[in-house]
């Protein structure tokens, strides 16, 4: 049942406003309005509007179609189907002092910030996740539950994998996704005769079946096995090994509609842009929003990927959602349209996402007998594509199987960008990049990892792109020319060309068997693999077979060589990795999530002899720290005229390399 449901006082009074042509948002709820600390340059003071919008869809109108289980979704009075959602927008207090730039921020699993800009721009974050449950200072929508015309439950498969668990531990939480993870959907029947569990080592492709009498749905933390019957728990007698991974499989009933997330962002920016308000529909930025930009980093930029690929940039009234979208660090779609969908999924074994289409140029996905297509074709179709800034860096290749998006599954050629998108390639950098700096101390493994953490940076270049995305709408000014690897240019080599030259650094890790393969899977037939919609009636799915990945080149101290590559990188402090070593558990040995790692230098040529490194020390790379310091000025002002570095930014990377301790005392 949907929360928040508008009264039906509330929905005739929006009636009026809403048969002008914006039926979708019917109802805004401004719950606080505060102000935000600080004052932010010309724009002055800030203040966050907080609230829930509730809106209706057309299940009939094609742009809503699309949408997976739509169809039985229950309907209101009108033959609508409602849902709810969370916002927050950051606004100037006094408007005249406002760009007319509206960014949506997309949040990541919940989590986002709604902040001041100095530039006067506006920035919105909403809802879109209808799996995350409500929680103070989380974004979250209220989508309904499918059901069968005559009431009864839809029903379907589930895989829940778990891995690395509590030694020792006898109950552990159903969820599914990164971080605290979602509760997955309820099962049909607590009886384990009707499920399976399957527990695996790592290198044990079918795994052993656990006996239905060893295992329970059940919470054993305050009683013995099999403990209280709970939908959302399993209960293992004996208790978990974390050497294992643990696969179990049911069948689960009442899914969300969760596709309806792509709706309520495209309906709230829409509202925000276009409507004039009413009194229950109130536009706290009537009149003042000239151009959309969506940003979104990882998760958020696969969702802003498909919301792209299935149409939603086109608004309920045919005009364009968002001028310009900016997806960072994001390789794949996000499984949101999917019946019993994780969109909190991140590319690990049997995850959707990875299996449809996947580049924004026309591309024949003839290794799959798919014909022609892509991500644009269905903006193209109705005029409404934005102009894309696509970021990324070395993690996406190793962790999260970017190399179809440049070259398709068959990985024989660059599949050419259109003209209105960029796209800029951070190599050597991990997920989401680094601390930045010239520390000579390693920062700390990520957790759970080994070798140290990869401090080389992508803010400073993601920083000047998003201000070029910004010239490109407002002024038609074109940012710089895309800088990413091809295989035109040889910069991009199948894993084990890299394994092959990666220098000999003893104790340090090798990429041989790094790289997260590409996986062509099974889901059944009623799954629309182009879309990543549609429905999973086979968990886990058949691996058909693995398609070819190709990875960036490296030069002799192991660091990527195409791309834009930062200050730090071209005054390197020692080996830059896009990927991890995972230190114990279930996948110790492998590659570690989607971590980048670092192997610094010697600092002087006797110590790099000591030990046998092959790669030239600092010393004999840059002499004294005054010559050091040279070569990251000259590669940060390189940067600030390629229109890869802000001045402001350029500034401070030179003060941090000359208040380093880089060759200090060589000098002296």
């Amino acid at each position: 049942m949907m929360r928040c449901a508008p009264s039906l006082t509330a929905l005739a009074a929006a009636l009026a406003w809403a048969s002008a042509g914006q039926a979708e948002v019917v109802r805004v709820d401004i719950e606080s309005r505060t102000p935000i600390p600080g004052t932010f340059g010309e724009a002055g003071a800030y203040e966050l509007v907080t609230g829930r919008y509730l809106g209706e869809l057309d299940p009939r109108d094609a742009r809503n179609a699309i949408i997976t289980d739509l169809a039985l979704a229950p309907r209101n009075a009108r033959g609508r189907v409602e849902y709810s959602a969370t916002f927050a927008l950051a606004k100037p207090l006094d408007m005249t002092r406002a760009s007319g730039v509206l960014f949506y921020d997309t949040p990541n699993r919940g989590n986002g910030v709604a902040r001041g800009d100095p530039d006067g721009h506006l920035h919105l974050i909403s809802g879109w996740q209808g799996d995350i449950p409500p929680a103070a200072g989380v974004q979250s929508a209220t989508v309904p539950v499918a059901r069968h015309p005559d009431g009864s439950p839809v029903t379907g498969p589930v895989l829940v994998r778990i891995v690395d668990p509590p030694r020792g531990a006898t109950s552990v939480p159903l969820t599914g996704g990164l971080g605290a993870g979602v509760p997955r959907p309820e099962p049909l029947s607590l009886d384990t005769r009707k499920a399976r569990l399957v527990r695996k080592h790592r290198d044990d492709t079918r795994g052993a079946v656990v006996a239905a009498r060893d295992w329970a749905f059940g919470d054993c933390r305050r009683a013995p096995f099999p403990g209280a019957p709970d939908p959302h728990r399993l209960c293992l007698k004996g208790g978990f090994d974390p050497t294992f991974a643990y696969e179990l499989t049911y069948t689960a009933k009442d899914p969300p509609v969760l596709g309806v997330g792509f709706a309520a962002v495209r309906d709230l920016v829409a509202f925000l842009r276009d409507a004039p308000g009413a009194a229950d529909t109130p536009n706290p930025v009537r009149g003042q929003v000239r151009w959309t930009i969506a940003t979104g980093v990882s998760q958020s930029g696969n969702f802003l990927r498909s919301f792209i690929h299935l149409g939603f940039n086109q608004a309920e009234d045919g005009r364009r959602v968002f001028d310009a979208a900016v997806p960072q660090i994001a390789a794949r779609q996000v499984p949101l349209n999917l019946r019993f969908g994780v969109p909190g999924g991140a590319a690990n074994l049997y995850e959707p996402g990875s299996d449809g289409v996947l580049w924004w140029g026309m591309h024949d996905a003839a290794a799959r007998g798919r014909g022609r297509t892509s991500l644009l074709a269905r903006c193209d179709a109705s005029a409404t594509c934005p102009r894309i800034v696509e970021i990324f860096g070395s993690a996406e290749f190793w962790g999260l199987r970017m190399s179809p998006d440049l070259v398709g599954f068959d990985a024989k050629a660059d599949i050419p960008l259109p003209r209105n998108v960029r796209r800029y390639y951070l190599p050597s950098v991990t997920h989401g990049g680094g601390s930045g700096g010239f520390a000579l101390a390693p920062p700390p493994p990520p957790n759970g990892c080994s070798p140290p953490a990869d401090p080389n940076p992508s803010s400073d270049t993601v920083r000047a792109l998003i201000q070029a995305t910004v010239a490109w709408v407002r002024y038609d000014t074109p940012p710089p020319a895309s800088r990413y690897p091809t295989l035109a240019n040889g910069d991009l080599v199948p894993p084990e060309a890299v394994a092959a030259g990666f220098p000999r650094i003893p104790g340090a890790p090798s990429p041989t068997g790094k790289l997260n393969p590409l996986l062509i899977y099974d889901f059944g037939p009623r799954f629309r693999a182009d879309d990543l919609s549609g429905v999973i009636d086979k968990a886990p799915p058949p691996i058909r077979r693995e398609a070819p990945s190709l990875v960036p080149r490296i030069d002799a101290d192991g660091n990527e060589t195409s791309g834009v590559r930062s200050a730090q990188l071209q005054a390197p402090l020692g080996t830059y990795l896009g990927w991890n070593v995972q230190a114990q558990g279930h996948g110790a040995g492998q590659a570690c999530g989607f971590q980048g790692g670092f192997i610094p230098f010697a600092t002087t040529k006797a110590e790099r002899l000591a030990t046998g490194d092959p790669r030239p020390s600092l010393e004999e790379r840059y002499g004294t720290h005054d010559r050091f310091v040279a070569h990251v000025r000259a590669a940060a002002d390189s940067l600030v005229r390629e229109g890869f570095l802000l001045p402001r930014d350029a500034a401070r990377i030179v003060g941090q390399a000359e208040a380093s301790s880089v060759l200090v005392r060589a000098s002296r």
